[in-house]
């Protein structure tokens, strides 16, 4: 019998201990390996973006662009072109920010 209850034991044990290994897991970081330097990137495919920064796990800087679509493409981050899609995408998120998020020019833009 006390057997039985050593491996009850055991096996409460290992089930914690699986728990708390899942929930302080780390995120797996995806990273920009290299940049579009060839060609740009239409400003109206843009719905969002967010700066890559070299050093804090990622080996490059870049600014990740996603597209309406959900694609992310990597680009360079001070580029004339870049600035300019980002300046875009602002404006076009504070437009459909005051339409509600409705409308074809919103689409794929998220708050």
């Amino acid at each position: 019998m006390a057997q039985w209850g050593d491996a009850k034991l055991f096996f409460c044990f290992l089930f914690i201990t699986g728990c708390c290994t899942v929930t302080l897991a780390e995120e797996p970081l995806v990273c920009c390996l290299s940049v579009l330097t060839d060609r740009t990137v239409p400003k109206h495919v843009v719905a969002n973006y967010h700066e890559q920064i070299s050093g804090q796990g990622c080996s490059l800087d870049a600014m990740i662009l996603v597209t309406r679509n959900g694609v992310k493409l990597c680009a360079p981050v001070n580029v004339d072109w870049v600035q300019g899609v980002i300046e875009h995408v602002d404006k076009v998120r504070a437009h459909c920010k005051k339409m509600n998020y409705k409308g074809k020019r919103c689409t794929g833009i998220k708050p």
